[in-house]
């Protein structure tokens, strides 16, 4: 019988960073799909943009706007091969 620190179920976007995250951090981690393969779900369907918050600015959320940003900034540095900054004109 194996034991397991962690026992994701679910093997898209999220369940696939958090297997990823907590096998970093030494945790012996399980995932289990739920399909026959992978990532073939929503996670293959998505329009593979990176959320840029920038709806929260209309509502003064610059908090949240803020932690957007740092979680972004944290995906470019460790997925530059999946990632492409996009600059956007931002109408006033």
């Amino acid at each position: 019988m194996k034991f397991y620190d962690l026992l994701v179920i679910g093997g898209g976007i999220t369940g696939a960073r958090i297997s990823l995250d907590a096998t970093k951090r030494d945790l012996k981690t399980g995932l289990v799909g739920d399909a026959r393969f992978f990532a073939t779900g929503t996670s293959s369907r998505s329009t593979k943009l990176v959320h840029g918050g920038l709806q929260y600015l209309k509502q003064f959320e610059g908090g949240l706007v803020a932690e957007v940003g740092k979680e972004r900034k944290i995906v470019y540095e460790n997925a530059p091969h999946v990632t492409t900054p996009e600059w956007m004109t931002l109408p006033l």
